[in-house]
């Protein structure tokens, strides 16, 4: 049974997407099986896999509000299988909200999916809304992409918030998978000031490797890739390789 883990921080820019599409790509590589499902109405996960979002006959928008079969809706693509979104999602909170079960709609999708995967990765809306909530809900643990910047930690009170109100009623299990530090200048003493912050204020939950700030790596998802098919030889794609690694012992753990 394959593990589920929704990338969140209600913060945008923070890496979300970035880290979700390139470490899809690094277990992919390492020879996991590995779903990347895109809950996020921006799309952006999915072109960054190289896949067409004006193109999709389904989309995970179908999956959870017209009842469409999960499988129906996964597209394989070289670096990792995509249950992709469209701009439809961004209506879908709205629609939610007078279903039965509300809450669960996604988590019900991805069931039908386990199996077939080592892992399910959900790149979530920068928001704490009900798309959001789906993605809590349906998860085993969640990882937390924090910006090596000013107000790294801001906004992040109201995650725990929520996090601990759906432990409490309505995902019992969900826990904090690992936290990632993203865009790190360790030319500058601000970054390493917000690292250090960042270890305080989730002990134990860091990862070692850190992701710099890398030009290549932004420029990969104009081109919809990975940053390992982009440049393999970059700062960025060394980067997620040794994320994955990380990734993979922690688990084992």
């Amino acid at each position: 049974m394959g593990m589920i883990l929704s990338v969140v921080n209600q913060k945008g820019g923070v890496g979300k997407t970035t880290s979700a599409v390139n470490l899809t790509a690094a277990l992919h590589l390492a020879g996991k099986k590995v779903l990347l499902c895109d809950f996020d109405p921006q799309a952006n996960s999915t072109s960054g896999l190289g896949v067409d979002k004006d193109e999709l006959e389904t989309s995970i928008y179908d999956v959870i509000i017209n009842g469409a079969d999960p499988k129906s809706a996964v597209v394989e693509t070289e670096w990792g299988h995509v249950l992709p979104s469209s701009a439809s999602l961004s209506g879908a909170g709205i629609e939610l909200i007078s279903m039965p079960d509300r809450e669960h709609q996604l988590r019900k999708a991805l069931e039908a999916l386990r199996d077939d995967y080592d892992y399910i990765f959900v790149d979530c809306p920068p928001s704490l809304e009900l798309l959001t909530l789906n993605a809590l809900c349906a998860a085993d643990h969640i990882l937390i992409p924090v910006q090596c910047e000013y107000y790294a930690l801001e906004g992040l009170r109201d995650l725990m918030t929520t996090l601990r109100a759906v432990n409490r009623s309505l995902n019992k299990k969900l826990d904090i998978f690992g936290v990632i530090l993203t865009m790190f200048d360790g030319r500058t003493n601000l970054s390493m000031q917000v690292a250090e912050e960042v270890r305080r204020y989730f002990p134990g939950k860091v990862f070692a490797t850190v992701i710099p700030r890398n030009v290549r790596l932004s420029e990969a998802p104009s081109h919809g890739m990975p940053i390992m098919a982009y440049d393999r030889f970059s700062r960025g794609a060394e980067s997620y390789n040794a994320l994955a690694q990380e990734f993979l012992k922690k688990e084992r753990r």
